[in-house]
């Protein structure tokens, strides 16, 4: 196998990375391992924020801070963790959405009121919201490094797919709307009203849905200021999920900067008498899953993470985690 190039290694031979992003399904420590890189390049004087876009994890619990909906909170110099509050950001765009269509039209209509109000039960409302966090976070320009905590598989593709699909609606409705003008200004001149059409405050809408948009979506693909990581554990699920992940991936042109191999007992266990033959076995299981891991994807193994005796709770814990993370 070729020599391993570990996550410190990657970081520092590509020195224009700025996002930094891990996947993967959920419950393997992700949020975690996001933690403990961004206390890492902290620690290291780089300014750096942390977000979880994953609804059901908690950089609450990791730092012990209650941060949950209260804006970017500053961890220890140089680190900031947001944890958004979905529910209140869907509140917000529900209300913006009202207003713009108020300043549009003048009033809004019952049913289109009706179809707000039971949007904010979609899923894709929540994801919509994250999203747009997301894009506000990276496009303040105030940070050295944006940490990424992704949602698990499934929802993380539909996010990431999420951009070119509304790129390619909004391309319609422009086309549609760019057309409609046209047909409208024919008409005015015909009547004898001239002139261009009036300002559209429709299009303008849409223009700018499409230029964060793509900017996610370049960011995604844009492998010098982008690093991706997936993260797995030794077992035969999550294997095949990051099988699974990597086509996917390739299909939309996302780069996969390497993979993290997390909750590994310490094989040395296996030499102490007093070590019980559950844990013994489950080693065994997982030095064989080990071997597995290094045959599908040898070169993009960047750290091979310890399970801890005790949770990666608080900053003592998660200073460990990225020590470990980036010996």
């Amino acid at each position: 196998m070729s020599k391993i190039i570990t996550i410190q290694q990657y970081l520092e031979s590509n020195p224009n990375i700025k996002y930094i992003l891990f996947g993967g399904k959920g419950g393997l420590g992700k949020t975690t391992l996001s933690a403990a890189t961004s206390y890492w390049l902290a620690k290291k004087g780089k300014k750096v924020v942390v977000f979880s876009t994953d609804p059901q994890a908690s950089l609450t619990d990791i730092f012990e801070r209650n941060i949950f909906g209260k804006g970017e909170i500053e961890i220890i110099p140089n680190l900031f963790a947001l944890e958004i509050d979905a529910d209140k950001k869907i509140e917000m765009y529900q209300e913006e959405i009202r207003q713009k269509i108020i300043n549009m039209y003048g009033e809004i209509p019952k049913e289109v009121d009706d179809y707000i109000k039971s949007c904010a039960a979609e899923p894709a409302m929540a994801e919509s919201a994250t999203f747009d966090a997301m894009v506000e976070l990276m496009t303040s320009g105030k940070y050295d490094y944006y940490i990424f905590d992704m949602m698990p598989h499934g929802h993380a593709i539909r996010f990431l797919s999420m951009a070119e699909i509304l790129d390619t609606w909004v391309d319609k409705i422009v086309e549609t709307r760019k057309k409609a003008d046209e047909y409208g200004d024919v008409a005015s001149v015909l009547s004898g009203k001239g002139g261009l059409a009036q300002e559209d405050k429709i299009l303008e809408e849409l223009e700018f849905i499409r230029s964060r948009l793509d900017f996610v979506s370049n960011m995604m693909k844009d492998k010098e200021h982008t690093a991706f990581f997936y993260v797995l554990i030794p077992e035969q699920m999550p294997i095949l999920d990051t099988k699974k992940a990597l086509e996917m991936f390739k299909a939309f042109n996302i780069p996969l900067s390497g993979i993290i191999i997390n909750q590994v007992y310490p094989i040395e266990l296996l030499n102490q008498p007093n070590v019980p033959s559950l844990l013994k076995n489950k080693i065994l299981m997982q030095q064989k899953y080990m071997k597995i891991i290094k045959e599908e994807f040898g070169p993009l193994i960047r750290g091979i993470v310890p399970m801890f005796d005790r949770e990666p709770k608080g900053l003592e814990m998660i200073s460990k985690v990225a020590e470990s993370l980036f010996k």
